[in-house]
């Protein structure tokens, strides 16, 4: 009986040395960050949008003055159809056809360019924050950085978000608060 005591003490205090490292051992420090979040709320973000309405409402502007300028051809066609010779309407019909056409032309270069602007942006934004979470990582000693759009869930604790959002808005006004495009 003795013996068999004994022999589950040794494997007790076998198993204590062999779990102590895995209590010892440093808890892995995560944190998440939601890409989202930062482009709706941060300085930066919040300015860029601005800035990409504000070309938005111009170009749409634009498109509104010469869809105005195709509607006004259209009347005096329709006014002038009668008196005209079979060959000026056809010319003045032509015409509307291929300002139409430039445009929709010109629609699609605005969508265009909106759609490289907004690119260029988020990747701007995309560069500076990961430049900072990279810094707050080494500081605090984090084991790993992620976003949000990769996780399926993590606890609300681990949202590293609003702080990156601090951190980077004070990097962004030292930097004149301004954004360059």
């Amino acid at each position: 009986m003795r013996n068999g005591n004994a022999v589950l003490v040794i494997i007790a205090v076998m198993v204590c040395m062999m779990a102590a490292p895995c209590l010892a051992a440093d808890v892995a420090k995560i944190g998440i960050v939601n890409i989202q979040k930062i482009l709706l709320t941060s300085a930066a973000g919040k300015i860029a949008k601005a800035e990409i309405n504000k070309k938005a409402r111009a170009m749409e502007s634009q498109l509104n003055e010469k869809k105005s300028e195709i509607q006004k051809l259209q009347e005096t066609l329709e006014r002038e159809s009668l008196v005209m010779s079979k060959e000026k309407r056809d010319e003045k019909e032509r015409e509307i056809r291929i300002r139409v056409n430039d445009i929709k032309s010109l629609k699609n270069k605005f969508e265009k360019d909106l759609k490289v602007l907004e690119s260029r942006v988020v990747q701007k934004i995309q560069k500076e924050f990961e430049a900072i979470a990279q810094e707050m990582g080494k500081e605090q000693g984090y084991l790993l950085i992620i976003t949000n759009p990769v996780v399926i869930y993590a606890p609300n604790s681990i949202d590293i978000t609003d702080e990156l959002i601090q951190k980077y808005d004070a990097v962004f006004s030292k930097k004149g608060g301004s954004f360059d495009f």
